[in-house]
């Protein structure tokens, strides 16, 4: 089990199960939303993603007609966003998850994008697009 928190403490879950298909994601939208170079996601069962507590402390933003990001009302923290093309899952952002995380990102996405003033120093593969998971 992982144990994960906003920045102030208000937002706090559990997830139950696995992390599947870690990426590093360079898109705009990411780099955006994380005030980084990229953000670091992962995808859970929605059955397996459990808000044990501020559930009310979570807004939303639609950031297409399919996702939409939610994040802590107070510290601003991202949190997961949630895709009605994929009700199963939910996609977290891995900065927000406390426990120690067993399992290690697969690629780099959308590296044409990525902020000019980044460098990539690793062997993970890297995709112009979206690459999920092939299993």
């Amino acid at each position: 089990m992982y144990r994960g928190s906003c920045l102030c403490k208000a937002v706090q879950f559990e997830i139950h199960g696995p992390i599947r298909d870690i990426i590093y994601c360079h898109c705009s939208q990411c780099r955006k939303a994380q005030g980084s170079a990229f953000a670091t996601n992962g995808n859970v069962a929605a059955n397996q993603f459990k808000i044990v507590s501020g559930a009310d402390q979570l807004t939303g933003y639609a950031n297409s007609e399919t996702q939409t990001k939610y994040f802590c009302r107070h510290c601003g923290s991202p949190i997961v966003s949630k895709n009605t093309q994929h009700p199963d899952q939910v996609r977290v952002r891995l900065g927000t998850i406390d426990s120690d995380i067993t399992e290690r990102p697969e690629a780099h996405i959308f590296v044409d994008s990525r902020a000019n003033w980044d460098s990539i120093h690793d062997d993970i593969p890297q995709y112009e697009e979206y690459e999920p998971n092939r299993d």
